[in-house]
């Protein structure tokens, strides 16, 4: 499983969160506590929003605590609204157009989490992207797919009923073929205005995730910090968790999920 962090609120530099805590994402990258498997290094991204519509990403094979040169983006680039993520495949290749966080436009998406079963129904799976969505697929993860899938149900006018419709759908498909394995998922995904966080898991076993409220701003992460957990709060199973303009809510999906069954 991955780890990553979200972050949303007064510009910071990236270093704070993702370099300089004890148990920073680079920490986590080597060492996660939470996971399935503590290490994470089949490459890893990060995504910002500055000064332009789009956000900045930058993406890359080596493992995250080999590359010097996150460590010199970290400590040179501010934001107030950036995903960071290191990756643990769960299949697909290990590739620069597999690493998250995907981006189309001004939206971007990351995930931790699979689809289980997912190399018998990609391509049903992959059927549910739009054409105007799938010249974007650049890689073969589901986590690629789930995004542009979610973009086609609507995502940026609805993201909790597109996000409810995708994961239904998806969990019809797999029924259908008969594949016992669960869908889990934890993702965060934003509009470079406001940020969404979701844990959910078809068999109620979701990864791991935690949010906390700072003087800066919201921080969302696979697992906490520091050593001082009890600072953060968990995100419970089957939420999501919406922050914008200061302003933060916590809202269940399993209402959406039967309005899309």
């Amino acid at each position: 499983m991955c780890r990553w962090i979200a972050y949303q609120g007064a510009p910071i530099f990236l270093e704070t969160l993702v370099a300089a805590p004890e148990r920073s994402l680079i920490a986590q990258s080597l060492h996660a506590a939470e996971a399935q498997t503590p290490t994470n290094g089949d490459g890893f991204g990060l995504g910002w929003y500055g000064e332009r519509p789009e956000p900045g990403l930058y993406r890359e094979l080596r493992p995250a605590w080999s590359d010097e040169n996150l460590r010199h983006i970290c400590a040179q680039v501010r934001s107030g609204l950036f995903f960071a993520h290191v990756r643990a495949s769960t299949g697909a290749a290990s590739t620069r157009a597999n690493c998250h966080p995907f981006v189309h436009g001004r939206n971007m998406f990351m995930h931790n989490g699979q689809v289980g079963g997912y190399a018998a129904v990609k391509r049903r799976i992959e059927s549910l992207i739009p054409d105007e969505f799938y010249n974007a697929r650049a890689g073969g993860t589901d986590s690629e797919a789930i995004f542009l899938a979610a973009l086609g149900f609507g995502l940026m006018d609805d993201p909790l009923a597109a996000m409810a419709r995708t994961l239904n759908r998806i969990g019809e498909i797999t029924r259908r073929a008969g594949i016992d394995e669960p869908l889990r998922f934890t993702s965060a995904l934003t509009d470079g205005e406001t940020l969404w966080a979701f844990r959910w898991a078809s068999d109620g076993q979701a990864p791991s995730l935690y949010y906390r409220s700072t003087r800066e701003g919201l921080v969302v992460v696979s697992e906490p910090l520091d050593r001082e957990k009890g600072c953060w709060r968990e995100v419970p199973q089957g939420c999501a968790v919406v922050a914008r303009a200061g302003a933060l809510d916590v809202r269940c999906m399993q209402a959406e999920l039967r309005k899309a069954a």
